[in-house]
Order: C-alpha cells, then structure tokens, then sequence
C-alpha cells in the first residue's frame, strides 16, 4: 500500500482512530513525498495549517527503508513527534521501524562535569537544585535536560551540561555510560532520527571544512519549518564568540585544576582580560545587531585583544603540559586554542562574502562574522549531496510562488514543488483588518492611534489577543499605553519578559481573555488553538532592519547584481514572517477571529499587493465597524 493509502479514509488508521479525519491535502502530500524519496528527488510542499504534513512525510518516512533525519524548527516539534505521532503510527500501522531523537549536546547532562561539580567548591550554593538533579540522575535513561524537574533557567543547568566545546570522546572515564554516547548510538541503529535544525546544521558545517560528524550518515533529509533553514544554516556557517563562553572555560578550567596545581592566576587573568575586552567594545543595541567594521580594532582595543588572546594562550599552553594528568585538562587547552581561531577571524574582519557583527544577548555580548549568501553552501553541501530532501512549510510562498525561497536555499530548476491550500474556510473564520486612517509607523502619532485601535479590537472580541510587535520598544510602549484601561476593564496583561515564555502560553490558555505583548519569538512555533486566542494585532510590516549588518550586506550585493534590494529581498522576507504573525490565530476548524495589521501601507502602497497575496484568502475589513460585524455575524 502506498502511504496515501494508509492515510485515507479505508486505511488503517481511519479503522482503528475514533473521529478519525482523512484529508485530501495529506494524501496527495504523501505521495509527492514518498515519490521524492523514491526517485531521489528534492521537493518543496507548502502545507497550509490543518494540512496534517507531520504524517504525511512521517508515514512514507517509515515505510521507505531509507536512513531518514528528520530536521524540525524547534524541541516542542521534537518532542510531539517523538512522544505522540511516531508512537501512534507505529501501533497503528504495525511498523517495526527503529526510531530514534537527538538534540543538542546542551540538553544532556554531561556525567563528567556533574562529578567535578559535586566536588567542588561552587555546588555548596546550589544546594537544594543539586539534591534534585542527584535524584534524577539516578533514575533517568536519556539525561535530557526536559525531563529535570527544575526550572528551564536553573543556575545548576550551565555547570554540568554537555557541550562540543566540552566533550572529551573515547578518552573520558564516563564515555560508555555517557548519555551523548547511548544518543549516538541509538541514532546509529534507528531508520530515522529525529533533530533539530540547530543539530542539523552544526553537524552539515562540521561535515564541511573542520572534518568531523555529529549526526549518522543519511539518504534522505526532511525539513519540517523549513522556511527557518537559511537564518540556522547562516548562523552555523559563520563564526561567534560570547562573553559567557569564555567565563565556561574559565569556570571549567578553575575546576579542572584544583586538583593538580594552583593555576588560580592564568584563569583570573583570562577573565581580566576577557572583561576589558568586551567592556571596550563598540555600544550595540539590545534588539539587534550593529556592524563591527575591521577599523575599530585599533589602539586601545587592539590592546585589550592581544591581552586576551595572550591570556587564552598562556591557559591553553599550561593545561597542554598537563594534559597527561587529566583528559578534562587537555581538552581545556583544545577548546582555548578554537576559541583563539575564532577570535582572530573576527576581529580580522569579514571578507567581501561575509560581515562582522556585534550584538548584546542577555547580560552578554556576542561578536561574529556570517557569511551573506549560504545559498552556494547548502546546494554543494546538502542539496547535490543528499539523495532526496523534502522542505515543508506552512510558509514557503510569497506573492504565490516559490521563487524567493528558492533562490535564497540555492535550490535550481530542477526542484519539484507543491502548494496544498489550507482545509480552513478562511472567508468565515478570520477577517484581515487593515485601517487606511493609521498614521505612517514612523509618525510621531502612530503609538495614540495604535493604542486605540487595539482597545477597540480587544473590545469587539473581549480579549484572548495577541500583540505582536516588531521590536521589543513596540512591545514597551504599546502595552504601556494600554495598561490603564486594560487593567480598568479587568483583562490580564502578559507582557514578553515577564516569565519564561511556557508560562505566559499557560497563563494566556488558562485564562481565557488574555492580552499578551510580545515578540519575534510569538510569531512562529506557538499553538493555541480554540476560544483563548481570537484576535492577533501586528504593529507593522515586519521589514528587515536596514542597519542589521547582515540586512545592509544581503542588500548591497543585489543592488550591485542589478536587482532591486526592496522589492527582491526585503518585501519577500517579511512577507514570509507576517505569514508566519497569521499564522497563529487559525489552528483548527472551530477557530474563527481577526487578524488586525496596523499598518496602513498593506493598501496605500503598490508592495501591500504582494503581501496581501501572501496571506490566506480572509474576509478583508478596513474600519472597526467592519470588524465588529464579521465578528458578530458567527
């Protein structure tokens, strides 16, 4: 039987699930994949929500015979279809098909490193969370990190965590019992292994220059939120130093040898030296990225680098002669000696195919080099080099084709694609509000005038809003201005920031009426079907910022091949993420409510065309009157 069959209404699964619901759209996703992998081809499905395009690549996944990665945007994604599709469709369909799920190192517990914790100075603080992760310890079989029962942002976590800059291989004394060691193992055996594209990605640039594998060999690769591949594939084909990286070495290097000689001063100069390094660098802004041009490496800066690499040397060099005392030592004098490479690449300054960054993450700094164009790498690294792959979308399109995705993944003539409509009715089930009168969002008037639109919207449906915003001083200032009368009129206000985002998502499901401020991190990869989210307000058009290095780059290199940097890169890159802002409010058929975009360019300028083509066919409603009668029409 072919997948489709499997899938339809006489299969197997309609046999055995109550309520079973066969969709068209799956079946014919199914085929197109099972026909990819068959034929080693490379496919493109854009499977619009309720499409059901976890089963239909999952089931001929199964049935192929093939080792199959299967690459998703996010852990949550990870774990459902680990945890309840995969089990559901082996039982179902009687399918004796190994299957395994690996994730980044970060998320294990790194048995070596919890040891020299336990005996060290620093667990006497951490007390209550170590007597909780000894207990866990004991009785886990993975070591992933979502199993402890300790909150995500626990201080314990960084201490014993796994890492690549960490893992020492056949020489640790923990190697047989270590949870990577059984992950990797287990991924070696399985038919298919479940990653993320974060893993996937470190191991393809792995693969390239540096010589080495995280993941097992493959035949197929399919990409689930696949319209996330070029900004992971740009990160990990580039270079990147934090602030905390260098603390780790230092904090693991201070462990590491206080039982074989007092070296206290190498670690406290790296850290001296590490501090004075970043305290001088340019100021960056919070929210983005600013350039770090090869000239501001000069006089005193130069100074503070040379002082930290000298500082990274002398570490690495000691813990080299001492390597024979401890395997954790000379992996310290590795990892000294990477984070050197790295630090020279960047501050020698980005090439004519890359641009050097600085940004702020958290109480940190990060300063990188990425390449502007990863569309050459991925065709000669993974496209020409892969048997089949499959890239699945609820977002692939804009402007009713593939063409922009298609150029920016490096992806030719030769690639099949598909575009599967939404089984939604969106014409009754969601209205697009867009009003003309909204001031321009550079306007000193906008913020009043967008404040009252979302008073007014949130009134017309009672709550269960998200506001979605373009940067974090939108989110400020938006939920600012509506603070008084939301808290007059008695609805809870959520604001990004204010509790780890799991918690904001259970606190807006359990209360009902909810309004929640927030982000870049909302706009994708959240799910809250049914009456707890019925409005989504976005501020504005979420165009690129023109002074992201990386923006400024990939803009420049199409004006310098003749194109047109606005209307062939910045319209069709945030047309894809305002698909992804829609995203949110429809997820099943009993959902109905309005998506709001405030910003009044979607119909005053020529480009709102092409993002009105991008989104679903919704009934459209340009006043609040408008608005209220669809509402009121259910």
């Amino acid at each position: 039987m072919r997948a489709s069959d499997l899938l339809g209404p006489h299969g197997p699964l309609a046999r055995a699930i109550a309520r079973y619901e066969h969709r068209p759209s799956q079946m014919a996703m199914a085929d197109a994949v099972e026909d990819a992998i068959r034929d080693g081809e490379l496919l493109l499905v854009e499977a619009g929500t309720g499409t059901g395009k976890t089963w239909a690549y999952l089931v001929p996944a199964l049935l192929s015979g093939q080792k199959v990665i299967v690459s998703t945007g996010t852990r949550n994604l990870q774990d459902q279809i680990m945890d309840q599709d995969i089990p559901m469709l082996r039982r179902h369909l009687d399918l004796d098909v190994e299957v395994a799920c690996m994730k980044g190192l970060a998320n294990y517990l790194c048995l070596r490193r919890y040891d020299q914790f336990r005996h060290g100075a620093e667990s006497a603080h951490l007390g209550a969370e170590l007597h909780v992760l000894d207990e866990w310890k004991r009785t886990t079989r993975t070591g992933d990190r979502v199993e402890l029962p300790l909150p995500e942002d626990a201080a314990i976590w960084p201490h014993v965590q796994s890492g690549s800059d960490t893992r020492i291989g056949l020489k640790c004394s923990y190697f047989e019992e270590c949870f990577v060691t059984r992950m990797k193992r287990e991924a070696e055996r399985a038919q298919l292994v479940v990653v993320n594209h974060h893993l996937f990605f470190a191991d393809l640039a792995l693969r390239g220059p540096r010589g080495g594998a995280v993941l097992p060999d493959y035949d197929v690769v399919i990409f689930d939120e696949a319209h996330q591949i070029e900004d992971v594939a740009t990160r990990f084909f580039g270079t990147q130093i934090t602030s905390g990286m260098i603390e780790r070495l230092a904090r693991d290097a201070q462990r590491a040898l206080l039982h074989i000689d007092d070296r206290a001063p190498l670690v406290e100069s790296l850290r001296a030296a590490s501090e004075s390094f970043f305290r001088a660098l340019p100021h960056a802004p919070e929210e983005r990225s600013s350039p770090l041009p090869r000239s501001v490496f000069t006089d005193e800066l130069e100074q503070r680098f040379f002082a930290l690499d000298d500082a990274l040397e002398a570490l690495g060099a000691h813990c080299h002669l001492k390597r024979s005392e401890s395997e954790s030592v000379g992996q310290l004098s590795r990892r000294a000696g990477s984070l050197r490479d790295d630090l020279a690449r960047i501050t020698e300054g980005a090439s004519g195919r890359s641009v050097a960054w600085i940004a702020r993450r958290g109480a940190g700094t990060a300063i990188g080099v990425s390449p502007i164009d990863v569309s050459n790498v991925l065709a000669d690294q993974l496209f020409h080099r892969v048997d089949a792959v499959i890239c699945t979308s609820a977002t692939l399109t804009t402007g009713g084709d593939f063409e922009f995705i298609k150029k920016r993944l490096g992806v030719g003539l030769e690639t099949t694609t598909m575009s599967l409509r939404s089984p939604f009715d969106f014409p009754s089930q969601a209205a697009l509000y867009v009003p003309e009168h909204v001031p321009d969002p550079r306007s000193p008037r906008y913020l009043d005038v967008a404040t009252q639109e979302i008073l007014g919207l949130i009134a017309i449906t009672d709550g269960g809003a998200f506001v979605l915003c373009t940067s974090h001083r939108a989110v400020h200032e938006l939920s600012q201005a509506c603070r008084p009368t939301l808290m007059q009129r008695g609805y809870a206000l959520l604001v990004q920031g204010q509790a780890p985002k799991a918690t904001l998502l259970e606190r807006f499901r359990e209360r009902g009426d909810a309004i929640l401020f927030a982000t870049a991190s909302f706009w994708e990869g959240v799910d809250v079907p049914g009456d707890a989210l019925r409005l989504v307000v976005i501020d504005k058009l979420p165009f690129g910022v023109p002074t992201d290095p990386l923006v400024r780059a990939r803009c420049e290199r199409l004006e310098e091949e003749g194109l047109n940097a606005f209307t062939d890169h910045l319209v069709p890159a945030a047309a894809l993420t305002l698909k992804q802002g829609f995203g949110r409010l429809i997820r099943s058929t009993a959902d109905r409510g309005i998506v709001a975009i405030l910003d009044s360019r979607m119909v005053k300028k020529g480009y709102g065309r092409y993002f009105v083509q991008s989104l679903p066919d919704a009934s459209r409603c340009y006043s609040l009157a408008e608005a209220k009668a669809f509402w009121e029409s259910a």
